[in-house]
């Protein structure tokens, strides 16, 4: 059992950081939901799998998968404007193609494909040059392409895999390459679930020895697993079920995966965009119950990072310019909000942030539950700290006298201090 310290001192950049970005890269790029002229239902980078595409037929792709547009400089900025604190990319995902050199397959970016290069060394330097913390998503359990992964069902017979060969002779060798060659790595972000508690202590005490900084994921799995599919395991923190965010305060460390459309991997025909205002909103909620968002993008297989993306991440980033001192390092407040609030509260010591969505017709905003859990001595705009404004306690509410229009049609943040 490590000692409690250990992992507060190794999630306390992580706490502060609050907001990352997700990238979900690979071969399924290339088709991009497509396949011998047919929309494939579901996410973008389950393609193989929901297409039952053969393993022969799947790895002629990496012939074609050249994406000369990467620029990881680029990547890097745009996830700094859009005010992300850290990155996890796909080193592997569910198709097995490994998007780093790796000495245990030519299956890779490096050996495999035109390109030739290795685009998480270019990223891991882009990421040290900005002060961006850099992690990997990698799949150790389902591997459509390794006969003794998991979950391919069409090519291979499974009663004679043997995971636990995979697991020791695969996944944990590629797993050292990426913490020897890439480090530091801030999060190991593993998925789905590793087969057997066993197994799944087994991977992280050999995280833990090689490198017992690198936060590892809830869907590591082992431990006690609940109905709830937000599970923490014997991660380093919860990891809520894709897009879910949770309608109560959690006192534990958690995040929240989440798309920017309705896809992962990048899907051509998928235009559902969030909308700034949306992912303001929701990154508020999930910072005002405790959690951290880790955002999703899906490049093109030219290795761009699509334009709509980039459009709704600088416009967060430019409300967080603003307001970010009510986001990062902050938490949860001292008391509940409903559901139903025209606002979220997020809260540092001596202050909290109330980020107000719906501005009220007659001007008075009612903040429930505070009576006794607040002393507020001042109430000011978060961008306009000189206006103060007029409040008073009505039974177990505060209410503030707010002026006649927002300052941010998004989320304007009263601060109670």
């Amino acid at each position: 059992m490590e000692a409690p310290h250990t992992q507060n001192d190794r999630m306390a950049w992580w706490r502060e950081a609050r907001f990352g970005m997700f990238i979900h890269w690979g071969l399924y790029a290339i088709p991009a939901g497509v396949w011998k002229g047919r929309c494939i239902p579901g996410i973008g980078e389950w393609i193989m799998h929901n297409a039952r595409i053969p393993v022969k037929e799947y790895e002629k792709l990496a012939k074609r998968f050249n994406p000369i547009k990467f620029d990881a400089k680029e990547w890097v900025r745009i996830a700094k404007m859009a005010g992300m604190k850290y990155m996890v990319i796909t080193a592997k995902h569910h198709d097995g193609f490994c998007m780093f050199d790796t000495d245990l397959t030519d299956y890779n970016i490096v050996k495999a494909t035109p390109f030739g290069r290795d685009p998480l060394k270019e990223l891991s330097e882009a990421c040290k040059e900005e002060g961006i913390r850099l992690g990997f998503y990698y799949s150790q359990t389902l591997d459509w392409h390794h006969p003794d992964g998991m979950g391919n069902f069409w090519d291979y017979d499974l009663s004679k895999q043997d995971f636990t060969r995979y697991l020791r002779e695969y996944v944990k060798p590629q797993l050292e390459e990426l913490l020897k060659n890439y480090g530091p790595i801030a999060v190991l972000w593993f998925d789905i679930t590793t087969p057997t508690p066993e197994l799944a202590r087994e991977l992280k005490d050999f995280v833990r020895r090689m490198a017992p900084e690198t936060i590892i994921s809830g869907r590591i799995g082992g431990g006690l697993r609940t109905p709830s599919t937000a599970f923490k395991g014997l991660g380093d923190y919860i990891t809520m079920g894709d897009n879910q965010i949770p309608d109560r305060r959690i006192d534990d460390y958690w995040e929240v995966p989440m798309t920017l459309n309705d896809t992962w991997g990048y899907k051509s025909y998928d235009h559902n965009w969030k909308t700034p205002g949306r992912v303001v909103q929701m990154l508020t909620d999930i910072v005002s119950k405790g959690g951290n968002l880790l955002l999703n993008v899906g490049p093109t297989a030219d290795g761009e990072i699509p334009k709509a993306s980039v459009d709704v991440l600088l416009k967060v980033g430019e409300w967080l310019k603003n307001n970010g001192e009510s986001i990062y390092g902050a938490g949860a407040a001292p008391f509940d909000t409903p559901a139903d609030a025209p606002y979220r509260c997020t809260y540092k010591p001596g202050r909290v942030y109330v980020h107000i969505f719906g501005w009220p017709w007659d001007q008075s905003l009612r903040v429930f539950g505070t009576k006794g859990r607040i002393a507020s001595r001042r109430a000011f705009l978060l961008r306009e700290p000189s206006y103060t404004m007029k409040w008073e306690w009505s039974e177990m509410d505060l209410v503030v006298l707010l002026p006649e229009k927002p300052l941010d049609g998004i989320d304007t943040v009263l601060v109670l201090e």
